[in-house]
């Protein structure tokens, strides 16, 4: 009795205790950094090959505020009997992420938490497996890739924005934010959903044109034709998310997607000043993440399906249901499952191509944006955004990333 109570003691000092599930790039530097803070966490891959590496050599992570090589154990399965975690970190990526969270859900304690890391829209889908008061969201604004098992690579600076489905303050989203802070600045937001919206407008274009393209951002990002492309798949996210009646939040406080969405003026005039501003801004984000590389294109690589209905997917319908047109959006879905079915090989001439064959579609119903205060200066607000995330969980060691 006098062991339990002394187990019991030691853990309420640790703190929550903590899941992370899935130890690719995202998970494997979250996990290392909570495990070097000494906190009461588990990792939890279904990777044998991954288990194997952390286990034998620890968390190995290289890149922005490095922690180095950290001692941490993980588990290819949470063992019958193990008491309840306060936090469940899904890192999965978002086709995995459903089936993940039911297999944890048992292991979850009843006043827990379950937060969803990944791009897109899953706090709903994850709130309809566990119920929405346990569920919170935590957009990541940081990159990372595993370039082997258990070697970590965390390729831009950032923290965490957390927040509820419904809006209101969350206790333990305070909480959380005060762990996560060691990784990165951390805030507790009441409108997660407006700040998803805006990230989920620059995934939709950064990872869907990655994964056509076939190369990192600052290659991609030198082509006008790429950045215009990028601009039409933003400016008809942010459309539906107005049909939606969103008030859409600045990513990391800086970059404002109803400044970036083109205007009818942007679409009608040769060189104006407005759209001038925002290839100048694509341009700057191009050279600042030029590392980062579509976590789409390396789930594609290892025959994995690609997240696309989880990102432009979720804009086309949602748009459908809204009577806002997604031309551009629909058509890049397809383009990417042809990639993943093997009936197109990603390349800047399938890039180029689909630029071509786009270029009439947005001009079916040009959305109009509010005026918007162009004050700021593009190559000031690119440094702090981040935009998206390549997370490695490969059955097979994967390649060195060129």
């Amino acid at each position: 009795m006098f062991v339990a109570a002394m187990t019991t003691a030691m853990s309420d000092a640790r703190g929550p205790r903590l899941l992370v599930v899935g130890c690719g790039g995202i998970g494997g530097v979250v996990a290392a950094h909570l495990f070097e803070q000494g906190l009461d966490v588990t990792a939890l891959t279904t990777n044998p090959l991954i288990a194997s590496a952390i286990n034998e050599h620890g968390f190995r992570v290289r890149g922005e505020s490095s922690p180095g090589t950290v001692r941490g154990r993980a588990l290819q399965t949470v063992p019958q009997g193990e008491p309840p975690f306060d936090f469940v970190l899904l890192a999965t990526q978002p086709p995995q992420v459903e089936e993940a969270a039911r297999q944890v859900l048992p292991f979850l304690a009843p006043d827990g938490a379950m937060v969803c890391f990944q791009n897109g829209l899953c706090e709903e889908r994850i709130a309809a497996i566990a119920g929405p008061s346990r569920v919170l969201g935590a957009i990541v604004a940081w990159g990372a890739s595993m370039v082997e098992p258990g070697v970590y690579d965390r390729t831009s600076a950032g923290g965490f924005v957390l927040g509820t489905v419904s809006g209101e303050r969350d206790a333990r989203a305070e909480s959380l934010a005060r762990i996560l802070e060691a990784i990165g600045p951390t805030t507790v937001s009441d409108n997660l959903a407006g700040a998803r919206w805006s990230k989920l407008a620059i995934n939709c274009a950064i990872s869907s044109l990655g994964t056509l393209g076939g190369a990192r951002l600052g290659a991609l990002m030198r082509h006008r034709f790429v950045r215009r492309l990028a601009l039409e798949i933003m400016t008809e996210t942010v459309a539906v998310a107005r049909a939606l009646g969103l008030k859409l939040e600045k990513v990391s406080g800086t970059l404002d997607l109803d400044w970036i969405a083109l205007t009818d003026a942007d679409r009608t005039a040769t060189g104006s000043p407005s759209l001038v501003a925002k290839h100048a801004l694509l341009l700057a984000v191009g050279a600042r993440f030029r590392r980062l590389r579509s976590s789409m294109l390396s789930a594609i690589e290892r025959g994995r399906p690609p997240a696309i209905d989880f990102l432009n997917g979720e804009v086309v319908t949602r748009g459908a249901l809204h009577g806002v047109p997604t031309p551009v959006s629909a058509a890049i879905r397809e383009e990417v499952l042809a990639i993943a079915a093997g009936k197109a090989k990603p390349g800047l001439e399938t890039l180029r191509a689909f630029f071509e064959k786009t270029r009439p579609l947005p001009d079916v119903a040009p959305p109009s944006a509010p005026s918007m205060d162009l004050g700021a200066r593009p190559t000031e607000l690119a440094p702090q955004v981040a935009l998206t995330d390549t997370e490695r969980a490969p059955q097979v060691p994967p390649p060195e990333s060129p």
